[in-house]
């Protein structure tokens, strides 16, 4: 099988988000796929409107449901556990990609040799093929195959994780996966995944699109997931310093844990919260650099 797509569910029935979602992956021009459906134990119709679309779309589109919620690096680990595919991608269950996104990421992986594919993406407030606000993700200095430079400058920009495909080959031979019961987990495993990629491949185009609405997680502020985020600073660390990479790339791994640990997390927190509060027990936390 050339493709699994891994989709972390949790309460997206509402507004038709989760339909359109799953709409623009069971039309991919590439056919030789999977869709592994991961519903983290939501309390709306969501894992109906799954198993609708499991019935439907039999045997490539297969539904794993959790009574337990685990975030989505649960759901993320639960849909690799279950992959057949040659090559991974993930998307998020309120965004969708173009029919032809994978077919390109997956011609570009082949011709290359890469064991990471990534794209650009489209910043939409709607339902709508048509592309919107254009973002670059990574850029073209970051390609090619992966000498100790390039390993730096993805080391502090490693892109968005739902932008990529991945190949399962690599996830298999570096034991890769998420963190688990916390929101942001691609805050770490993103810069541990590159590190562990021989060359990394793009094409530059806005194939996914990323809908900005109120109830998506980069738009709810709360403590505790500002504590997330923080934890997945720490967990970024740990993962570095256990794979002997934190000792060769210490500067660019220090300025992703400040970044994330520190910079997003304050204002993000400041921005999204009317009345902010300093934890005392913050003051007590060990910094892992």
């Amino acid at each position: 099988m050339k493709l699994s797509i891994i989709v972390p569910v949790y309460n997206m029935a509402a507004e038709g988000k989760l339909n359109y979602c799953l709409d623009s992956l069971v039309v991919q021009t590439t056919r030789d796929l999977e869709i592994l459906a991961v519903d983290d134990a939501s309390t709306d119709q969501s894992l109906a409107v799954l198993r609708e679309y499991e019935e439907k779309y039999a045997p490539f589109f297969h539904v794993i449901h959790y009574d337990d919620n685990r975030r989505q690096g649960g759901a993320k680990n639960a849909g690799l556990q279950a992959a057949h595919g040659e090559w991974i991608g993930f998307v998020d269950s309120d965004d969708w990609v173009a029919p032809d996104c994978y077919e390109k990421l997956i011609r570009k992986g082949e011709e290359t040799g890469a064991d990471v594919v990534g794209c650009d993406y489209s910043l939409v407030t709607e339902h709508t093929m048509q592309v919107g606000k254009p973002a670059i993700n990574n850029d073209m200095g970051q390609t090619g195959p992966a000498d100790a430079e390039k390993h730096r400058k993805l080391a502090i920009r490693p892109g968005s994780m739902v932008l990529k495909i991945y190949r399962h080959s690599m996830i298999n031979e570096h034991h890769l996966d998420f963190p688990e019961h916390i929101f942001y987990e691609d805050n770490c495993a993103g810069t541990v995944w590159m590190l562990c990629s021989d060359r990394f491949e793009k094409v530059e185009e806005p194939l996914y699109y990323y809908y900005q609405h109120d109830v998506s997680t980069v738009h709810i502020v709360t403590k505790q997931r500002c504590e997330d985020r923080m934890k997945a600073g720490e967990i970024l660390v740990a993962e570095c310093a256990a794979r002997g990479f934190l000792k060769e790339y210490h500067p660019e791994i220090e300025y992703r844990f400040t970044e994330i640990y520190y910079a997003t997390t304050l204002f993000s927190y400041l921005g999204g919260t009317r009345h902010p509060q300093l934890a005392e027990e913050w003051s007590d936390r060990n910094f892992p650099l």
